[in-house]
């Protein structure tokens, strides 16, 4: 791949960021042409759940400044819709019908959230955009009932953003413990416990029979009996945009198919971020909707069309705050019924990390206001290290220590 290629990244966001500065580092020196049908550039969207919704402030939310991107050959088109990717004319084409010239694409289209059929109007939101944030916002005053379907992280988020500005938060959700499917029982009961000392409430357990839109509020009816809150925030996942994937012919799934080094069924498209279904070296085909493995799998592809061709292999890092208690995990997608968990420290007061060990091999880790088990959790899942479980368990020995196979078996 030459440096006088033009590269094209159809979705400006996290990936668009992270590999326009990390093509520019690895002397990639083409034209690069960011496109967004949102009317911004790059921002952070994890903010939008968290400091923005919550009203703490969105320092650093913008990812690329026009400075630099004038400096650096970057341009950036807002408010402009792809239709599709011709690679026979190398180009990208515009639901206007023009085109942009395409050497390199990588496809970062993201995905939209999940909604509910008939369930819609001006108390009803979803947060995926700026726009959708800044909405909500407006709406999380004191006084107000704001209703959170889902319990999950973003769902956790946002019932923490309402208490934080004085609304009244309602979590439902069918599980009867939030974020068990995430981070298993004890994390999600420790955190649980949480939200409820910070005055959320939760509906849990039970499936939404019906939920009825007015102009006075929202009714959600369950089998126990009817809840009306005056907005509804809809947080059960999102879809990946597929559709300019499959109009330019790719081979698509759950998601844009790739391989581990992003390429999707047409050589010169990649695809990176919430919209690719990537075939990873540890956990097979799978969709991550984590911003670090977005910005992982950029560097990745950056490598790569700078000529030092590279796959991505990481362990799937992320994070959340809820309130001032920051959760983090290595790998958690990968998890197996039949791993052994092993809690280290206390969870129930918010201070622990918990493993999930397969034939004696930590596969997975969660971390709860213990940042600094997270590097030692990467090294041990990244090089498989053998390790026991009363090791694990044991706080009188340093989780450094782990790394020394020879230690962990004398």
């Amino acid at each position: 791949m030459t440096a006088e290629q033009t590269l094209v990244v159809v979705g400006a966001g996290h990936v668009a960021a992270s590999l326009s500065r990390a093509l520019r580092r690895r002397g990639f020196a083409g034209p690069v042409v960011l496109i967004g049908d949102e009317p911004t550039g790059p921002y952070q969207r994890p903010m939008l759940s968290k400091e923005r919704l919550g009203g703490s402030g969105d320092s650093g939310l913008w990812l690329l400044d026009g400075e630099w991107c004038e400096a650096n050959d970057v341009t950036l088109r807002t408010g402009s819709p792809v239709e599709r990717v011709d690679a026979a004319t190398a180009s990208v084409v515009l639901t206007d019908g023009s085109s942009v010239p395409a050497d390199l694409v990588v496809l970062a289209t993201g995905g939209r959230p999940r909604r509910l059929p008939g369930v819609e109007g001006d108390r009803v939101h979803t947060i995926r955009t700026l726009a959708d944030s800044d909405r909500l916002r407006e709406r999380l005053v004191p006084g107000a009932r704001i209703g959170v379907l889902g319990g999950g992280f973003l769902g956790t988020e946002v019932a923490a953003a309402a208490r934080a500005r004085g609304a009244e938060a309602v979590v439902f959700d069918r599980d009867p413990l939030i974020l068990a499917r995430g981070l298993g029982a004890d994390i999600g009961a420790a955190v649980q416990a949480l939200h409820a000392d910070r005055g959320v409430q939760f509906r849990l357990g039970q499936p939404i029979e019906s939920i009825e839109v007015t102009a006075d509020g929202v009714t959600l009816t369950r089998p126990s009996g009817t809840e009306v809150v005056d907005e509804l925030v809809v947080c059960i996942g999102i879809e990946p945009n597929v559709e300019v994937a499959v109009r330019s012919g790719l081979v698509t799934g759950n998601g844009v198919e790739t391989d581990a080094a992003g390429r999707t069924s047409i050589p010169t498209v990649f695809a990176a971020g919430d919209v690719a279904a990537h075939d990873h070296p540890r956990y097979g085909r799978v969709r991550v909707e984590h911003v670090d493995v977005a910005q992982q799998q950029a560097a990745a592809i950056a490598r790569t069309v700078a000529g030092k061709p590279a796959t991505f292999a990481d362990p799937h890092w992320f994070w959340t705050d809820q309130y001032d208690v920051n959760i983090q995990g290595l790998g958690l997608g990968g998890i197996r019924p039949t791993d052994e968990m092993v809690t280290r420290g206390d969870l129930s007061a918010l201070d622990g990390t918990v493993f999930w060990l397969r034939d004696g091999v930590v596969v997975a880790a969660a971390t709860v206001e213990r940042g600094e088990d997270v590097s030692v959790a990467r090294e041990l899942i990244d090089l498989e290290i053998p390790v026991r479980a009363d090791q694990l368990a044991d706080e009188g020995v340093e989780l450094d220590e782990l790394l020394d196979a020879e230690e962990v078996n004398a």
